[in-house]
């Protein structure tokens, strides 16, 4: 905002401090930067999947996983078929991106619960949006889980 005045334009302090904030908002995040708030985390934590580690989830689990990502979550559009965070909508995520799931690093410093927390409630700040109960039952959300674990192939 700006107030003319005898010398020319003047910036309202209040102003700069709004742009600073927007222009730190739309920074990208690392990778490996938490998804969940830090409010929310010892609740996600909590979470466990009902049929024990997704990393080692029964083939049954991982293929239905495999269909909701495909289909009804949606996960492609963004997340793209290879899981790299190249679907045909991740452009429109712009200046936080689509997760790539297939980076290990991610993988391996996410729990489960950190996973089916943003499945639930979505990632703020991003265009990730909660799916759970909207779209996916809590049951599904956590065969997702399991699918988004198989794209890296390395764990630690």
């Amino acid at each position: 905002m700006y107030c003319r005045n005898r010398v020319g334009y003047v910036i309202f302090p209040a102003m700069i401090a709004v742009v600073a904030l927007a222009i730190a908002a739309c920074a990208s995040r690392h990778p490996t930067a938490d998804r969940v708030p830090s409010h929310a985390m010892e609740d996600a934590l909590s979470y466990k999947a009902p049929f024990g580690d997704t990393r080692t989830a029964p083939p049954e689990i991982v293929t239905a996983g495999k269909a909701l990502y495909e289909g009804k979550g949606n996960c492609i559009l963004c997340h793209g078929i290879s899981g790299k965070g190249d679907g045909p909508a991740a452009h429109m995520q712009d200046p936080h991106l689509p997760t790539d799931f297939t980076n290990c690093s991610v993988q391996n410093v996410r729990k489960d619960g950190e996973l089916f927390w943003v499945i639930k409630h979505g990632s703020p700040g991003t265009g990730m949006k909660s799916l759970i109960p909207g779209m996916l039952s809590e049951e599904e959300g956590w065969k997702l889980v399991a699918y988004v674990r198989t794209f890296c192939t390395a764990h630690s």
